[in-house]
């Protein structure tokens, strides 16, 4: 099918948003970028930066265009994802919602029913995927290499600078923030077999007095075929290079294991005024000159081509929704100290 130029706007122009936008300015397939931005100091920089066409305070003003043709939803607080994407979706945009989908079922159920009635292209942000040492795994699995999946863990730790981020704006857990990814990643490797029971524990020292939310969770998932995976996730971390992330990621089959170092500890920078630190190591990544280190880049370019040449989309609603069934399951293991059966009544 032959390629067409499209117009996307961008709702929400904070550290993700900010990246979504300059990466679809610079895109062959992008003929124009349209922002919106509460805040007006932000709203006039990025707009300048990315030569946005149209720059208002206002995302409603973007769903009256009848020629934008894809949204991005980047916006805070995480309440605003429902009602602004259901806007989208009712205005007949291809969508990219950031995780998390919603806060409840019947949203995600909703959004899932208004996309699948205007045909529309529904996608979640879920940016580890698009990340070479994860999509490694996923090859792995469908070539044969690992055999039938057996156990995987992932263990992600992030500064407590992400952690006072998210918990100055929402009371969201780190299974609903930080986990998601990786239960996300998980469940992609085992597709074809469906979650039926989480357990999960979280402890309470730091984030408590501050936010009311965990330093971390640990979540344990059994599938319908016997196959069990656990999640750790932490935002306690101290200090560091700005939004650092850590993870290790083992995942074990019946004719081999993949040990993957996520850790980002191959980058020591050390100077008078800043000591050591660890440059490249948030998780959706960051511009490095002419180049793009991360996954976030690659993420947004292909919901950009999926619009524009008319391709399916990686992350469907369906897979973000069994996610986001899992991180609530989870919630709701911990404060009940119980393990807690899939699917959950809605």
């Amino acid at each position: 099918m032959a390629s067409r130029k499209i117009n996307v706007g961008i709702i929400g122009t904070g550290w993700i948003g900010e990246i979504r936008a300059k990466v679809c300015a610079n895109h062959p397939l992008v003929d124009s970028v349209h922002i919106a931005e509460i805040d007006p100091a932000k709203l006039a920089r990025v707009g300048e930066e990315t030569r946005a066409k149209t720059a208002t305070t206002d995302y409603r003003e973007l769903l009256r265009r009848d020629d934008i043709d894809a949204i991005f939803v980047c916006s805070t607080p995480e309440t605003t994802h429902y009602p602004i994407t259901k806007d989208c979706l009712l205005a007949r945009k291809h969508t990219l919602l950031e995780k998390p989908m919603g806060l409840a079922l019947q949203e995600a159920d909703e959004m899932m029913t208004l996309a699948k009635k205007a045909s529309l292209k529904f996608t979640i942000g879920y940016t580890q995927r698009f990340n070479p040492k994860y999509a490694y795994v996923k090859q792995s699995l469908l070539n044969g290499t690992l055999g039938r999946p057996v156990t995987a863990l992932v263990s992600r730790n992030v500064s407590r600078s992400i952690g006072n981020k998210i918990g100055g704006r929402i009371r969201l857990s780190p299974a609903v923030m930080e986990a998601t990814h990786d239960i996300d990643f998980i469940l992609w490797c085992l597709e074809g077999t469906k979650p039926v029971r989480v357990y999960a524990q979280s402890v309470y020292r730091i984030m408590e007095q501050a936010h009311g939310v965990p330093d971390c969770q640990w979540i344990m998932v059994t599938m319908e075929d016997g196959t069990a995976f656990t999640i750790g996730a932490g935002w306690a971390l101290p200090p560091g290079y700005p939004h650092f992330s850590t993870a290790t990621l083992e995942f074990v089959g019946t004719e081999g294991a993949l040990l993957i170092d996520d850790s980002h500890r191959d980058i020591v920078l050390n100077t008078m005024r800043g000591g050591m630190t660890l440059p490249l190591s948030t998780m959706p990544g960051e511009q490095v000159a002419h180049v793009y280190q991360g996954p976030m880049e690659a993420e947004t370019i292909h919901f950009v081509e999926a619009v524009a040449l008319d391709r399916a989309v990686l992350v469907t609603p369906e897979q973000a929704r069994q996610v986001m069934e899992i991180t609530l399951a989870a919630d709701l293991s911990a404060e009940c100290h119980q393990p807690v059966s899939l699917p959950l009544q809605t």
